[in-house]
């Protein structure tokens, strides 16, 4: 018989303690958006998690305020598809839309949607498809000290 009571199971990310910085954790927590926050952050980043959407978003960013059919057309979008996408991303505050006459006009909502849709994209182009930074765009460090040949001494003329 083997008695399993006695064996301590380590998380797996080393803690093996509930928590070691309880001020910091207290601290922490006071500063968490409300969970109504989260929820409408979680709706948000998951519009934003399709490629068609995305696109409109990229499209509006370059174009400024452009009308459906334009939109459509620049994404290559059906009307339909890019109706539906523009009154999702409306719901959401996402978009704005102003109508003159028969025609609807969409731009992105605000400075911060820009801002968040702009910065993902420059790190998006900052990396490559497996998440690492290119070499070629690293900082530049020191060239490490080539070792002695032999019969050299350290210092100098010895």
């Amino acid at each position: 018989m083997n008695d399993r009571s006695n064996v301590a199971v380590m998380d797996p990310h080393g803690c093996s303690v509930p928590m070691v910085d309880a001020e910091r954790v207290a601290a922490v927590r006071e500063t968490l958006p409300s969970d109504d926050t989260v929820q409408d952050l979680a709706q948000v980043f998951g519009l934003l998690a399709d490629p068609g959407r995305l696109r409109m978003m990229a499209a509006l960013l370059e174009g400024g305020e452009m009308c459906v059919c334009d939109l459509a057309a620049a994404t290559g979008q059906s009307m339909s598809g890019a109706s539906h996408a523009l009154r999702l991303l409306r719901m959401r505050r996402v978009v704005k839309v102003r109508r003159s006459g028969r025609m609807a006009y969409y731009q992105l909502a605000d400075s911060h949607v820009r801002m968040l849709l702009d910065l993902a994209i420059t790190h998006a182009r900052h990396t490559e498809p497996t998440g690492l930074a290119d070499p070629a765009e690293l900082p530049k460090t020191a060239e490490p000290a080539k070792p002695a040949e032999p019969g050299e001494e350290e210092g100098g003329d010895g």
